[in-house]
């Protein structure tokens, strides 16, 4: 199915149901693996995943079409998943980057550790960088997106995802040859 045919059931009060769920099956596994490399939980990840896709489905009408589906959702996920942390970290009185690592030292230690070591000690000096380092990071070499998309999707200059980039792999070289 094309997206100008995914629109259009979504569009239409018929069938909005019928193009939601395509939606929803087309894109939760790569969403979700989005939103993970943001907050390291999936409690958290689940409850971001779910309320990216209900604001999806109460404004898919919003869709202005002025970049592709795919993005605008990445957009929304990035979004919710900040907004998550925020929130989160608020109630917890602690930075976002002490709360994206506190759950990644307990996702480490009780999820994955069949995880190769090289792999563990990238999502730790991930976990380290600012938030939005990692992020860049993250979508550019685990979700293969270009540095293009991810100025779209974080409504942001190229510079500026270049830069965030740049700081990002600097950091995690040093992280890592101190390890």
């Amino acid at each position: 199915m094309t997206e100008s045919e995914l629109l259009r059931l979504l569009s239409n009060p018929n069938t909005k149901t019928r193009g939601f769920t395509y939606l929803f099956d087309l894109y939760k596994q790569r969403l979700y693996h989005h939103i993970h490399s943001i907050t390291h939980n999936h409690q958290y990840t689940d409850d971001v995943l779910q309320n990216t896709f209900i604001k999806v489905y109460h404004h898919v009408d919003r869709f202005e079409g002025k970049s592709s589906l795919y993005t605008w959702l990445y957009r929304i996920a990035s979004n919710e998943a900040l907004s998550f942390l925020k929130k989160e970290a608020k109630h917890r009185q602690i930075s976002i980057d002490e709360l994206r690592l506190s759950a990644l030292n307990k996702h480490q230690t009780t999820d994955d550790l069949d995880i190769p070591k090289i792999e563990k000690k990238l999502s730790k000096a991930l976990a380290q960088l600012p938030h939005r380092q990692a992020m860049v990071f993250s979508m550019h070499h685990d979700q293969h997106l270009k540095l293009k998309e991810i100025a779209v999707i974080l409504e942001t200059s190229l510079g500026n995802v270049k830069s965030l980039h740049h700081l990002a792999q600097k950091k995690i070289k040093t992280i890592l040859k101190q390890d």
